[in-house]
């Protein structure tokens, strides 16, 4: 085996560790797929108005 290809396969093992690397830190700061709980009263709707104010209804 060649030197060049040497040093070709570590720069990728390198590279490659450099990405598993990043995709855990990522997934531990996001929360580790926490979702918030869903609150137990549901917001009432009486035709096309909802129970809370227009300017907190969010789409």
């Amino acid at each position: 085996m060649s030197v060049a290809m040497a040093v070709v396969l570590i720069l990728l093992g390198l590279v490659s560790l450099a990405a598993m690397i990043g995709t855990v830190v990522l997934v531990i700061r996001d929360g580790r797929g926490h979702t918030p709980v869903e609150p137990s009263v549901r917001p009432w709707m009486a035709g096309n108005l909802p129970s809370r104010p227009y300017s907190t209804v969010r789409l």
